[in-house]
């Protein structure tokens, strides 16, 4: 469980200056081919009243979170992407409710941002990407 105290706060390192450049590198060339149908998706959840945090799911292994969007042969892409939203991770306590207004605080405009949970292999973080300027 993801929890707010010192030595484990949900939001302190996504995007820090810490972040591993080359896997920052890897998680951007992904994104760039599904970027358009996550910002869609994003609008999707929003617009239909499900949630007002959509949260993306990019994971290199089978993980039980969220709903499938694509898989990685749909555009050969390294992750597979999952819809969900604060909620599914408040329901499966992966953020603990002691976070949710600090996750809530630090969320950034989904119609500028996809924020990104991101499973790869020992890497586990959120991540905000921003959606390309047309």
């Amino acid at each position: 469980m993801i929890n707010h105290s010192n030595e484990n706060t949900i939001m302190d390192d996504a995007n820090s200056p810490e972040l591993d450049q080359k896997k920052m590198g890897v998680i951007t060339e992904d994104f760039l081919k599904v970027c358009d149908n996550l910002k869609e998706a994003a609008y999707q959840i929003k617009s239909r009243g499900f949630s007002e945090f959509p949260v993306f799911v990019a994971a290199t292994d089978e993980v039980p979170l969220g709903n499938t969007l694509f898989f990685k042969d749909d555009f050969k892409t390294r992750y597979d992407y999952k819809a969900s939203m604060l909620e599914e991770f408040l329901q499966r306590e992966l953020i603990g409710a002691e976070s949710e207004a600090l996750f809530k605080e630090n969320y950034k405009d989904s119609e500028e941002y996809c924020c990104l949970f991101v499973m790869d292999g020992k890497f586990v973080s959120f991540v905000y990407v921003p959606y390309p300027v047309d």
